[in-house]
């Protein structure tokens, strides 16, 4: 499939576009270029084509030059080198449109002059067609000079305050740039030479001009010599009707002529009277029946802003086809300029109008604000916007109405709207009014029945109805039922029942494809039983809808009827003879039949079904108090020295043996161990080892054994203490202790002894 839809970059480029304008359409878009190559080039060309800020831009620098990484908006640190601008430049290759708003902190200033002192290439944009610059002060204004390549067709210029270079900005603008759309907004006056500074600008296809002094004679003769102008946008708010005349002054053609003009003076005497010229003029715009030729005849869609008596003033002077008027206008309007505007139109544009819209003024929307927010302002009643002066648009496509005030309209509205505007596909009456429990709409679900069965071309449909069942002579008459109509917007209507609702708006809209209403419950106006009973009739209306088409065709598949009616015919045969020569030539009727299908235009919406998820990637954090106090523990060790009670036998046996040793072997014992000479050496150490021996038979023994007896009560007494706090968990036994050897100093200290005092 994508291979083949690549091959025609027209239906690549229309697919990014639906895709890219849906709800969640950039993020959809984003995705789609990370997911195979052959989409990528086309959905990055689709993502960078409109820029609502130049942050994106700022944000490809490398983070090593800017001062935080993480907001860009802030700045560079440091000037970037050549290396530094190679993605700027690539992705800045692919913007056709971008938007700068001085007041908005996510751009840092410093940032142009960095950019300006650095830039390897004249224009960092050079594929730039629209820029739209909202400023304050002079300087902001002179930034948008790094912008101005020769490749820029639009310019969208709104200045806050008096800016003094204003005049030497359009002359650097028109020395750099050949524009086909050029729009000014601005409180303050537009400079004097306005009309000398942008005459070289020639090729302008659109107009706009919102700022005192747009209506000068001046500026309405410029305006007038372009020869390509097909848009013009004008603010009438706050002028007369003198001033909105004045527009006019110098187009005015000069074959204009009246019946006082003809003088039978000779002009010998004509430098001495008074030039009436201008007050003539003056006096026929008064009476009307001073009107222009050949006025702005190439203009194709307007927009005026104002009072509805200087728009109907504005119209008149106009001769052009216009195909598309919008008319924002101050709500309430004064019903006889209504009337006049209304009538004006359907005069003037009847045969080539095809959008009319109409909507209110910023001021008019404010004050309805503040006046639904008040508590005395909140019940007081819509008014009334007749529509029965809308007497014949033959060929209007689109119609809308959305005014804050005026939002009541009547089921006999509805019908005018069907006269006068057969053709109309899309119809608007204020889709977002609200009504209070007082009042409500007086539209009803009946009353669309002249729209479906008088405009066969109706598509889409929004307004603010009451629910009330069908009458049994709607729903009994086929010619009600549209095949056209698509999708219907109900915004706050009221619905009561909402089955018999059902019934009815199939029988309507039997093809009815989309249904939509409020249905937020932070939304003004919101109410709840009226959102669950649409939510209702959206769920029950495709089954009933399949029922009557199934219905309706049998009935057109079942056969007619053939009528058969008796009638006797005269068959007599008359025989006349005539004696004549005749030349007998066959009669033959040459017929064509043209047959021809009948073709049925339809048109198919496909958005594609996008479903966003948000993944809350927030790390779970736990604050846990770990008790890091060391554990010290107290225990004492009882040191008992273990005392063993041997006893050893040092008795002297009784019987010795005699020695009986001859001679000759003491000869040769002495002989073994040396001569005799040594046996006095050896007596000192036999004596004392005797003298040692009696010490520990009649000394030592006696004197140690009552110690040990004492050592052995005090550890038993020492133990028994113990055992009072717990229980003892060793067992003071000896083991792998002979009795007939002492213990050591280390195998006593291997044991719990308790110190002994003595």
């Amino acid at each position: 499939m994508f291979p083949a839809l690549f091959r025609d970059p027209d239906a690549a480029k229309k697919l990014f576009d639906t895709i890219v304008e849906s709800p969640n359409g950039r993020r959809s878009m984003s995705r789609l270029a990370r997911t195979c190559k052959a989409m990528c080039e086309p959905a990055l060309d689709v993502l960078w084509r409109e820029l609502d800020s130049l942050l994106p831009l700022i944000s490809l620098f490398p983070n090593n030059i800017m001062k935080k990484a993480r907001r860009p908006g802030l700045g560079l640190a440091k000037a970037p080198n050549a290396e530094d601008w190679e993605r700027v430049l690539a992705y800045g290759e692919r913007v056709r449109r971008v938007a700068y708003i001085e007041s908005s902190p996510s751009v840092s200033p410093s940032v142009f002059a960095i950019i300006a002192e650095n830039r390897p290439v004249p224009y960092i944009l050079p594929h730039l067609q629209t820029l739209i610059w909202r400023v304050d002060t002079p300087a902001g204004l002179e930034r948008s000079t790094l912008f101005l390549n020769p490749e820029l067709q639009s310019l969208i210029l709104e200045v806050g305050n008096r800016i003094p270079q204003l005049g030497a900005y359009l002359v650097n603008v028109c020395n750099h740039t050949q524009l086909t759309a050029f729009s000014f907004t601005s409180p303050t006056s537009l400079p004097e030479t306005f009309t000398d500074l942008v005459r070289s600008q020639n090729t302008l296809e659109k107009l706009a001009l919102v700022a005192p002094g747009a209506l000068s004679s001046q500026v309405g003769q410029w305006a007038a010599s372009l020869p390509a102008l097909h848009t013009l946008e004008l603010d009438l708010t706050g002028r007369g009707i003198i001033a909105v005349e004045g527009f006019f002054d110098d187009i005015v053609s000069s074959g204009v002529s009246t019946p006082s003009d003809a003088s039978s003076d000779s002009g010998v005497f004509s430098g001495d009277e008074i030039d009436f010229t201008e007050i003539k003029k003056s006096s026929l715009r008064l009476t009307g029946d001073l009107h222009s030729s050949g006025v702005f005849t190439d203009l194709r869609s307007l927009q005026l802003t104002g009072e509805v008596a200087n728009i109907a003033v504005f119209l008149k002077h106009l001769t052009s086809e216009l195909t598309s008027l919008e008319l924002i206008i101050e709500d309430p309007p004064d019903m006889a300029d209504w009337q006049d505007l209304s009538v004006l139109i359907c005069e003037r544009f009847s045969q080539t109008l095809l959008s009319l819209r109409v909507t209110a003024t910023g001021a008019s929307r404010f004050t309805e604000l503040v006046r639904a927010t008040s508590r005395a302002g909140a019940d007081q009643p819509s008014r009334h916007l007749p529509l029965q002066y809308l007497s014949s648009l033959p060929t209007l496509i689109r119609l809308e109405i959305d005014l804050p005030e005026s939002t009541l309209f009547f089921n006999e509205d509805l019908r005018y709207i069907a006269k006068a505007c057969p053709s109309i596909e899309t119809l608007r009456l204020c889709p977002m009014a609200r009504f209070s429990g007082s009042s409500g709409p007086n539209l009803t679900l009946e009353g669309i029945a002249t729209l479906t069965q008088n405009c066969q071309r109706l598509q889409n449909l929004a307004l603010v109805l009451d629910a009330r069942p069908g009458s049994a002579e709607t729903l009994c008459a086929l010619e009600v039922s549209s095949r056209s109509l698509l999708r219907l917007h109900v915004g706050h209507s009221n619905v009561n029942d909402p089955l018999h609702t059902t019934i009815l708006l199939s029988h309507l809209a039997p093809h009815l494809e989309t249904l939509k209403w409020f249905h937020e419950k932070n939304r003004p106006g919101y109410v709840e039983t009226n959102s669950q009973g649409w939510q209702k009739v959206s769920d029950w209306l495709p089954h009933l809808q399949g029922v009557r088409l199934m219905e309706r065709a049998k009935a057109l598949g079942r056969e007619a009827k053939r009528r058969t009616k008796e009638q006797s015919v005269d068959a007599t045969i008359k025989k006349t003879y005539v004696n004549k020569f005749a030349h007998v030539r066959p009669k033959t009727v040459e017929q064509g039949i043209q047959s021809a299908p009948s073709l049925v235009d339809r048109m198919v919406q496909i958005k594609p079904d996008l479903l966003s998820v948000f993944v809350d990637a927030t790390p779970t954090c736990v604050e846990t108090v770990v008790d890091a106090t060391p554990e010290v523990s107290h225990q004492s060790v009882g040191v008992e020295p273990m005392m063993v009670d041997s006893e050893v036998d040092a008795t002297l046996p009784s019987d010795t043996a005699s020695l009986r040793t001859s001679f000759d072997d003491t000869a040769h014992l002495f002989q073994k161990y040396g001569d005799f000479n040594s046996i006095p050496t050896m007596l000192p150490a036999i004596l004392t080892g005797l003298l040692a021996l009696a010490c520990r038979v009649f000394l030592t023994y006696p004197l140690t054994l009552p110690k040990h007896m004492l050592d052995k009560s005090l550890s038993m007494l020492h133990a028994q203490k113990k055992n009072g706090d717990e229980p003892p968990n060793e067992k003071h036994e000896l083991q792998g202790i002979q009795w007939n050897s002492t213990p050591s100093t280390t195998e006593l200290l291997d044991h719990d002894i308790p110190p002994v005092c003595l």
